[in-house]
């Protein structure tokens, strides 16, 4: 099967770029091009792609408005772009629905494995991204919410939470527990049924909201 992108930057020369490193991929083509938010959301419905490779800072509808509009009708699935991993706007990206969130200078290899996971229905964020999601978080002076805003999460699902929002895979999740990877993928699919989210990411943010991860841990 083919990955179908959509490309959306400002930039010309960053599309082009792209459009020859996807391109190049026996399983993946760009279908399509936009230089705003307002262009990639009409080519998403009229195109219909698996994935879209957005840029944050765009003329008119920035990347943030056009991803939660893309990701409210689940039409693609969206990978965020910045120039720089000190972005201050990962967080509102990742909560508007976004898959995955990468930096523009990472190994064009990674951008591609980046594409082919978000399109599997997973989830990626650059570790320097990961690290300034950690620093969001820190600034924040909310109290930590209680046990019971996490509604029917289990003990052992807290514990899986906790380290998915760590950033450790299924593999990583069942060495920690010692239990088997397909209970650790079992305790991720509930979770994300429970909590009602769409992705990895989206429990890597809930473990943030709820203070199961702190910058110090």
């Amino acid at each position: 099967m083919t990955i179908r992108v959509v490309l959306a930057d400002d930039q010309e020369l960053i599309r082009a770029g792209l459009r020859m490193v996807i391109d190049a991929a026996p399983d993946l083509q760009v279908v399509g091009e936009a230089e705003t938010g307002t262009q990639a959301v009409r080519l998403v419905r009229r195109l219909r792609p698996e994935v879209v490779v957005m840029d944050i800072r765009m003329p008119g509808m920035d990347g943030i408005e056009a991803t939660q509009m893309i990701a409210a009708e689940a039409t693609a699935r969206v990978v965020m772009l910045t120039t720089y991993d000190n972005d201050t706007n990962v967080y509102a990206s990742l909560r508007a629905g976004a898959s995955g969130f990468l930096v523009k200078d990472m190994a064009l290899d990674d951008m591609i494995t980046a594409v082919r996971v978000v399109a599997a229905g997973d989830a990626l964020i650059a570790p320097g991204v990961t690290r300034r999601l950690i620093a969001e978080f820190a600034d924040r002076p909310e109290p930590a919410p209680t046990p019971a805003s996490l509604p029917g999460v289990t003990d052992r699902e807290r514990q899986v939470l906790t380290l998915v929002g760590r950033g450790l895979s299924n593999a990583e999740l069942a060495a920690e527990l010692h239990i088997s990877p397909g209970t650790a993928k079992t305790h991720v699919a509930n979770l994300l049924t429970k909590l009602g989210a769409r992705d990895r990411v989206q429990l890597v943010i809930l473990a943030y909201e709820h203070r199961l991860i702190t910058p110090s841990r």
